[in-house]
Parts: C-alpha cells; sequence; structure tokens
C-alpha cells in the first residue's frame, strides 16, 4: 500500500493518526522474505493506494474536505470516516465523548458522513474524469472507531462496515471483508479497474506535479513558523513582570527585540512613561516608524537627556535597551541612570544584550559594566531558543565562528550557497546572478533581499552591478529604514543594519578567512541577519 503524504497531515485528530500509522503497519513489506505481513484475498496490496485527510474545498465541494481516508485500489474505491473517542446516540442525536467525558455533538451520524462523502467523491470524478473510468470500480465507505468496542445493531449500518478498537487492529484483514461485503451488496463479482484507470482516478485525487518548489512558497512557510516561534517567547516575558531590573542575554535570533517591544507595549499600557533605547540610529529610525506605541520613546543612547525633553519629562518610569552590548561601558551607564526614576540601581529596567557581544563596532563591552548591572539585583534571564534563523543558517554561523546561535530555530531552508571569487569583477558577476536566480526564477520580491557588505557602496561588489541589476537597487541610510522594506533590493553595510534583518541576505566582499575582531563582527552580525536565505560570496582580495 501506497499512502499519500507518506506522513500524517497535520491534523487535530489523534484518532486519525492512529489510523494512518495502523494502515502503514498492516501492510508493511516484511524485509526478511518480501511479503506483505497481513493477508490480503482481493486484489494486490501493493495495488492500493490510500489518501490521508482527502481536501477538495478548491473544487467547490465544502464536504470532501471532511473525507479522513480513501483507499483506492482495482477492487473498488473505499471512503472511510474516523471518530476516535467514544460515541453514542440518544434520540436520534449523534456524539463523540473524550476521555475526560467532554460531549462533541455531530451534526449527522458518521456513516451517513461517510456515504455522503463517497457519493460526492464519486459525482466529482464522474465530472472531472473521461466517461467509463469511474463506473470500473466497485464503491463502498466504512466508519472506524479505534477507541471503543463495537457490537451495536442498528439499521444503517451492517457489522462489516465498522472497524472497532479490535478490528481496526488489523486494518488490511478489515478492509478485505469491508470489500468482500460491498461486493454481496452489489450482487456481482466485477473484474479489476483497468491500470488506465487506476492512474486517473490515483493522478486526478492527488496529482504528481513535476515542478520544484518556488523559493517564494518557501520563505512563506518558513515566516510562518517564525511568528508560532514568536509567540512562545513571550512566555519569557513573566519573568520580567516579576522583576524590576532583568539582564536578559541571548545571541542573534533569539527575539530581543521582538520582547523589547512586547515589554514596551506592556509597561506603557500600565501608564509608565517608557524609554526604549539603542546605540544605532537606523534601528532607532525603524523602531520608530513601524512601531509607534502611546507612552514609548524610542532613542539612540547618546540624546537619551534629549528624548526626555521632547517627552515633557525629567526622567522615564521605566527604561528598556535593546543591543545593550553596544551601551556597556561606564559613561552610557552614568547617562541613563540619571534619566530613570530610581535610577538603574532601584529603577525599573530591562537590558537586552548579545551573548556573543558582536564586538568590533564600538569596542569591546566593559566587563565593569556588565557586573554594576547584575549587581543592582537584577534577575538573568537568557535566551537559548534561535526564532530567526533556519537551522542551515544557524550551523553555517557556528561551523565558520564557532558561535553560539541558540537552539533548534525556524526549521529547515534553503541550504547556505557559498561561492568564491578569483576577483571583483567575478564577484559582480556572481551576485548578478544569484539576483537573477532568486528574483526571476525563485519568485521572491526584491524587497526581500538585501546585500550586505563590510565595505561602503562605493567600494562594495553590489557598486559593480550594472543595467537592470543597478537600477533595481536601493541603498539603504538611516531615513530610508523608515520605510523599510522598500520597493527594490537594499544595499547596507553590516555594522548599520546591525538589529535589523531581511528573509534573504546576499552577504559580498567577506575575505577568505579572518580572525581580526572586525571581520569576525562582520560575518557574524551579517550571517544572522539572514531570516530564511543566505548567500556568501567570498573575495580573494579585498576586505
Amino acid at each position: 500500500m501506497k499512502l499519500i503524504p507518506s506522513t500524517p497531515r497535520e491534523t487535530n485528530s489523534s484518532a486519525e493518526r492512529r489510523v494512518f500509522d495502523r494502515l502503514r503497519t498492516a501492510f508493511r513489506q516484511d524485509q526478511s522474505s518480501g511479503r506483505e505481513q497481513a493477508p490480503f484475498e482481493l486484489g494486490q496490496q501493493s495495488a492500493l493506494t490510500a489518501f490521508h485527510s482527502l481536501n477538495l474545498t478548491r473544487h467547490a465541494y465544502k464536504r470532501f474536505g471532511e473525507i479522513d481516508f480513501v483507499i483506492v485500489g482495482p477492487d473498488g474505491i473505499l471512503v472511510l470516516e474516523v471518530k476516535g473517542g467514544g460515541i453514542a446516540c440518544h434520540d436520534g442525536v449523534w456524539s463523540t465523548s473524550d476521555r475526560g467525558g467532554a460531549l462533541t455533538r455531530l451534526k449527522e451520524s458518521p456513516f451517513r458522513q461517510a456515504e455522503l462523502a463517497m457519493h460526492g467523491l464519486r459525482s466529482r470524478l464522474e465530472s472531472a474524469l473521461p466517461p467509463g473510468i469511474v463506473g470500473q470500480f466497485l464503491w463502498g465507505y466504512g466508519v472506524v472507531f479505534p477507541d471503543c468496542d463495537w457490537s451495536i445493531q442498528g439499521a444503517e449500518w451492517d457489522q462489516p462496515m465498522v472497524a472497532d478498537a479490535r478490528a481496526s487492529r488489523n486494518m488490511a484483514s478489515w478492509l478485505s471483508r469491508l470489500y468482500r461485503y460491498w461486493q454481496e451488496r452489489e450482487g456481482r463479482r466485477r473484474a479489476p479497474a483497468s491500470a488506465d484507470a487506476l492512474t486517473q482516478v490515483i493522478g486526478f485525487l492527488r496529482p504528481e506535479v513535476d515542478v520544484g518548489i518556488p523559493l517564494h512558497c518557501v520563505l512563506d512557510e518558513l515566516e510562518t513558523r517564525v511568528a508560532s516561534l514568536t509567540e512562545e517567547q513571550m512566555a519569557l516575558l513573566d519573568i520580567v513582570d516579576a522583576n524590576a531590573r532583568v539582564l536578559c542575554s541571548g545571541g542573534a535570533g533569539t527575539g530581543k527585540t521582538f520582547l523589547a517591544l512586547e515589554l514596551a507595549r506592556r509597561w506603557a499600557a500600565s501608564g509608565w512613561q517608557v524609554l526604549l533605547a539603542c546605540q544605532s540610529p537606523w534601528l532607532k529610525h525603524w523602531l520608530e516608524k513601524h512601531f509607534a506605541i502611546a507612552g514609548v520613546s524610542v532613542s539612540v543612547a547618546q540624546h537619551v537627556r534629549s528624548a526626555a525633553r521632547r517627552a515633557g519629562l525629567d526622567r522615564f518610569d521605566a527604561l528598556i535597551l535593546d543591543e545593550g552590548q553596544d551601551l556597556l561601558t561606564m559613561d552610557r551607564l552614568r547617562d541613563l541612570d540619571g534619566i530613570l526614576c530610581g535610577g538603574l540601581q532601584a529603577g525599573r529596567w530591562c537590558f537586552f544584550h548579545d551573548v556573543n557581544h558582536q564586538a568590533g563596532y564600538f569596542g569591546p563591552p566593559d566587563a565593569a559594566a556588565l557586573a554594576l548591572l547584575a549587581s543592582f539585583s537584577a534577575a538573568k534571564m537568557p535566551l537559548r531558543r534561535n526564532c530567526r534563523n533556519t537551522r542551515q543558517i544557524m550551523e553555517a554561523i557556528q561551523s565558520r565562528l564557532g558561535l553560539d546561535m541558540g537552539a533548534r530555530g525556524t526549521g529547515d531552508g534553503p541550504e547556505v550557497v557559498h561561492h568564491q571569487a578569483k576577483g571583483s569583477e567575478e564577484a559582480a558577476k556572481l551576485l548578478a546572478s544569484e539576483l537573477e536566480r532568486l528574483i526571476d526564477r525563485g519568485g521572491l520580491s526584491p524587497s526581500e533581499i538585501t546585500i550586505l557588505s563590510p565595505q561602503p557602496f562605493a567600494d562594495s561588489t553590489a557598486a559593480r552591478l550594472a543595467g537592470k541589476h543597478a537600477a533595481g537597487l536601493i541603498e539603504l541610510d538611516e531615513f530610508a529604514l523608515r520605510h523599510f522594506p522598500p520597493a527594490k533590493v537594499s544595499f547596507a553595510e553590516i555594522a548599520s543594519f546591525k538589529g535589523l534583518e531581511n528573509e534573504a541576505v546576499i552577504l559580498v566582499d567577506l575575505p577568505q578567512t579572518s580572525s581580526a575582531p572586525r571581520s569576525v563582527a562582520d560575518q557574524y552580525v551579517g550571517m544572522s541577519r539572514a531570516r530564511s536565505l543566505l548567500i556568501i560570496i567570498v573575495s580573494e582580495v579585498g576586505g
């Protein structure tokens, strides 16, 4: 038996998953003998195909989405309805119950549901396939109750139509009896459907499409996974709610900026005047534009006193610092202490910083400054789950730099692409080729792509692009970040783009090897900006 899909579709029904596993187990090959483990008296089991959660709602037949399993073989087509838990029918009203006794009322009996689904599916196939195809098949339906014993008699069903807890443990044997039952109901022994008819039915129900999945579809799926992961991160905010001062550490991609914004919302909703401070003017402008929150002021750290004056305040009630590793100096802490009610020692604050420090841009962090913050009875909250990068990107960073990127990530994505250019001309050709692959063939929007370089634009590989690639490129600055992402492919220096991200990142002008702190920072920050797709073009010459 072939199961489509090869693993159960996502479903809230544990009963469906058990039936899927029992079908797979009942019909799997005995590796030692090459024979099927379970006997099957009608036709060849190897010719059977089981479709799980067949969904034809896009064809305007909504009920078809309720078909749990469809079994297709030369001897016929069977529609199976699965109902887990306890089953009851009182005064004509059917219901199921879970282990806790909670009842769920059914709109119709499971047998009626299976019968209507069978007729609907047959009608759909008859309208879509050539005449004479559907009529070659025997048609029938059955109901699976995997959690209860069923010996009840009724006018709506016969016992062979039911696979209860016992019968469902041997799905091959039960399906054999179910096929025989419907043949006896039909009153004649029909010839098996032709191979061509079988191919056409299976092809229509779940067509095999020989087309690669476009990159934009892969990235859309990854973006959905990222959203669910960041929601999980929010549970950590309960720690902040219980502590007035918190040191929150985590590598790139662990959700620090997301948590900082959510924390700012919560504190502002409590009636506090909140300052969200960072080092980067680019990040400041982006936060101001995209996350305007009443009661929250956003400022670069060196201008916090001006931010207080603009808000009409002497001091803020609460302080949040993002990219805090850039602010770990005693001078900067003194400035922050002066604009916070209660100061850093007794005030309310949360300090988000990177355990990998992203060093090399603003000098190494002052260990004494971090120790001073910790001495103010600050709770420590480590972030270990990466909620930005795919597994492939995380592994590339860890392999190249040996830095901790957190756990798990957002799942599998496209492989990281590495190119080695012998010179600037070849690097520019590789860059142009990758842009064509992503946009023209991969279906990505230009706005989803950012080119990053440790060099200013004029000295970078991006400046050597010509024609449509040059025309379709915009150089970012701190004010352009208000409208990020732009409609075009964007370019930025790595240092300026710190704290930001995009779906696809192309890193250019990186040296083959370098252990200099600035080069390590460029690689770490640049690679970790990519949410889903990372391309690296290493040059033999240059930075």
